[in-house]
């Protein structure tokens, strides 16, 4: 399916203040086949597009520019944590995680394996639950409207971990019983508070990066572990 084609199959907010951008589609009771082969359609196509899917519901959203610098940013202070504390991690960006027992999948901003490293190092392919560990940390940036909910998807799919980037703060959440409650820690770092980064991530935004960069990994050395 191309962008046009979505265009033209997209459901429409019935009187909504809020109206979605270009870029932006939702479709309702479409089924797990008509996901699937959406999926590889946009991948023929090179389009870059999130493909959400949650029980019928599936949203197709194109990534704003400032969607991509955060978690382009997010995503480099953490592995440039982990190379200073040798901390060996996986990470996956632009990667469907989808279940079809649970009849959800979505591509997170960024995710990385940390506890379960070697569990995945063969997910070069497609992820299938049934074999693979859901990543142990996801990361999901927070800048434009979504009308399907992500969060039971990750929860459906057992990610034990998510950090909430929006525009001045990041929220640390971790599954407890199925549902996802904020927590001033880390799982994946316990020696982490996540909303610390978010300076980090300000001052990349605006300063030289090379410098506070030199900062960051100085700062990253007084972390107790």
């Amino acid at each position: 399916m191309t962008i046009a084609e979505a265009e033209k199959l997209s459901v429409a907010l019935p009187d909504h203040e809020d109206q979605l951008r270009p870029g932006h589609f939702v479709f309702e009771d479409v089924t797990w086949e008509f996901y699937q082969q959406t999926l590889e359609q946009l991948e023929r196509s090179g389009q870059h597009a999130r493909v959400t899917f949650d029980d019928g519901r599936m949203e197709i959203m194109s990534p704003l520019p400032k969607h991509g610098r955060l978690g382009h940013l997010v995503g480099r202070l953490v592995e440039l944590m982990c190379a200073e504390l040798d901390i060996e991690i996986l990470g996956f960006e632009n990667t469907t995680f989808r279940s079809e027992p649970q009849q959800k999948g979505l591509e997170p901003d960024k995710c990385y394996y940390v506890q379960h490293v070697e569990a995945s190092r063969d997910l070069d392919e497609e992820f299938d639950p049934a074999t693979h560990p859901p990543p142990d940390l996801a990361i999901e940036v927070e800048v434009t409207r979504r009308l399907v909910p992500r969060e039971p998807i990750y929860a459906a799919l057992g990610v034990p971990e998510l950090w909430r980037v929006s525009v001045g703060d990041i929220t640390c959440r971790q599954l407890v019983n199925g549902v996802y409650q904020d927590r001033p820690a880390s799982l994946a770092f316990p020696f982490l508070d996540p909303g610390y980064l978010w300076n980090w991530v300000n001052r990349l935004q605006i300063e030289r990066g090379a410098g506070v960069l030199r900062e960051f990994r100085t700062w990253v050395k007084t972390l107790p572990r």
